[in-house]
Formats: structure tokens, C-alpha cells, sequence
């Protein structure tokens, strides 16, 4: 019993030595109030499937406006996003990961139900092709009966102006568009997201004519590194409404990786919940201010954030 005891100790201590040398090769500072986010604004709005713009939480113009009822679901085949539920005007609809489907419940109240009005159950039907069964309804807290997909509360985003807006697409790491089944519409698609770079892998390397190669996600958008995060322990600084501005990069299956190092390749839980996926130990994100494949408005925004190269490091930053 005492070898065996001795053996798994051994091979623990042997696991965290290696991911301390791992994670231990830059020394990163960790802001005090870990809300630094930059100075500089996005240089274009958000296209469809971005993240969404300023506090995330919807245009004050839209705030307050009652939400019709769903009615008529529909479907709408979008060339990055793959199949998405819109109500009977055509606007898209939202689910919220901070939501539960089972058993249903609503996590978005407040300001947060400004931005994200929840969509009425009333006269819903389902839309043509899809599960009838799975649609249904949830009381929130001041009594009004929200609509549900198989058990996910749907909601329309503030800034969404017409039918075929999806500006609330992966706003703050949380909120997506629904596909028919209530799943996750940008995991639903039939092919890769990301327009000219589609077909990449979650982690890949693209050859900026400026940057050199620098790292970019699944859709083909630049991944950053913010030079107040901390690599060992692994921890972010961007919390609250840094996050609206720099969405993190969620967890990608070490196998899904092409031409960037797996060394120190972790996904950590945040305080907030979200998961995040990490390189040679560092936090990684994507930009809203990135509307499409190929930008990098990101770089050097208040001097904190950067590129990533394939081997982690930051891309022209100061020395």
C-alpha cells in the first residue's frame, strides 16, 4: 500500500512540476483592479457574427422596448453562422450560457433583459422542418412566460436592427445565435465559420503581410494576449466590461491545432464561469473590433494587447 501511495505521489508531483516549468518560462503582471481594456476604439462595427460593441448590453435607443411575440418561427440559412432561429419578423434569436435548459431558467434580469429582451412564449409555433416538441416556455421572475428551445430561454439582441443582423453573436463569451434544435448555431454548421478562411482548424496560423504569423481562430479572426494577464498562475485581468471588447477564446481540443504550440496548452476556469482557452499557459482572445478575417485592430490597442505568435509569445510588442 505504502509503494503504491509513494508511486502516485511521484507521479503527481512529476505532472505539476512539468506544467509549473511549462507555465513558468514569461512572468506576466496581473493588473490590481484587472479591468484595463485600452484606449483605442474598435475601427468598424462588428459584421455579422462579431461580438458586439461598447458595453454589450444593447443600443439605450432599443432599452425598454417591449418585445413582440415569437410567433411563426422561421429559419435562416446564414453563410457563416450556418442554420439560425429568428421569430416571425426575422430577427434572430439568442440563447445565454449563464441559462440553464435543464431544468429551464433565466439568468438574464435588469439591465441585462434591456439588451437582451426575452422573447414572449405567446403564439409560438415552431419553425417549418424543425421538432415542434421542443418548444416551450419558462416563467421569469416578474411572471411573464418566456419562449424556450428544447429547454434554452430565447432572447433578441438590442442591437440587432433588421432580420439577418446577428451583432449579439458571441457577445461577452456567452451569448449565441440559436440554430432550430436550440444548440449553439455557429457549432451547428453545416461547414467552418469564417468566410475566405474557412476549413481552419480551432487554432491555426495565418501569414499577416504586416504581423508575420501570427495566430487566428477557427473562423480565420486574430487571437490577442493582454500583457496584464499572468501565465503562472494562470489568471486573467480582463473581467466585466473588458470581456464585451475582448471575448475569450473558449476551450479548443488539443487535436484541433495546426502549426501553433501545445506547450502549456490549457483550458482554466474563470471566476466568472467561463471557460478559456490558453497557450504556454497564457489567456488568448479575440477582438470586437475585428469584423472579419484578416483584421487586426486589435494589435497594440493601450499598449496591453498583441498578437500571438505560433509559439505564444507576443507579436511586435516593446521589448
Amino acid at each position: 500500500m505504502n509503494t503504491w501511495r509513494n508511486a502516485s505521489l511521484t507521479v503527481t508531483a512529476v505532472a505539476l512540476l512539468a506544467l509549473t516549468t511549462a507555465c513558468g518560462q514569461e512572468k506576466g503582471t496581473v493588473s490590481p483592479n484587472g479591468q484595463a481594456v485600452g484606449n483605442a476604439a474598435p475601427a468598424q462595427q462588428p459584421a455579422e457574427g462579431g461580438y458586439g460593441s461598447g458595453s454589450g448590453y444593447g443600443s439605450d435607443a432599443a432599452a425598454g422596448e417591449a418585445p413582440k411575440g415569437a410567433g411563426q418561427l422561421a429559419v435562416w440559412d446564414s453563410k457563416k453562422l450556418g442554420k439560425v432561429l429568428t421569430d416571425s419578423e426575422g430577427f434572430t434569436l439568442y440563447r445565454f450560457d449563464k441559462d440553464t435548459a435543464e431544468p429551464p431558467a433565466s439568468n438574464c434580469e435588469g439591465d441585462c433583459a434591456k439588451a437582451w429582451p426575452a422573447v414572449p412564449a405567446q403564439n409560438a409555433k415552431a419553425a417549418a422542418g424543425a421538432d415542434a416538441s421542443l418548444i416551450g416556455e419558462v416563467t421569469r421572475t416578474d411572471g411573464t412566460k418566456q419562449l424556450t428551445v428544447a429547454g434554452w430561454p430565447m432572447y433578441r439582441y438590442a442591437e440587432d436592427t433588421g432580420p439577418g443582423d446577428a451583432n449579439g453573436q458571441g457577445v461577452g463569451g456567452t451569448w449565441f445565435a440559436a440554430a432550430p434544435d436550440g444548440k449553439k448555431a455557429a457549432v451547428n454548421a453545416d461547414g467552418p465559420v469564417g468566410g475566405p478562411e474557412a476549413g481552419l482548424a480551432g487554432l491555426s496560423v495565418r501569414k499577416d503581410p504586416e504581423l508575420g504569423d501570427i495566430v487566428v481562430d477557427r473562423r480565420g479572426m486574430t487571437v490577442y494576449r493582454f500583457k496584464k494577464d499572468s501565465a503562472w498562475p494562470m489568471k486573467s485581468a480582463c473581467t466585466g466590461d473588458c470581456l464585451e471588447k475582448w471575448p475569450v477564446v473558449g476551450p479548443v481540443p488539443k487535436n484541433d491545432v495546426e502549426g501553433v504550440t501545445t506547450k502549456g496548452y490549457a483550458t482554466f476556469d474563470r471566476p466568472d464561469g467561463i471557460q478559456q482557452q490558453s497557450l504556454d499557459c497564457w489567456p488568448l482572445y479575440t477582438f470586437s473590433g475585428d469584423a472579419e478575417p484578416g483584421d487586426t485592430n486589435g494589435q497594440g490597442v493601450g499598449g496591453t494587447w498583441y498578437a500571438v505568435s505560433p509559439d505564444a509569445k507576443l507579436v511586435g510588442a516593446p521589448k
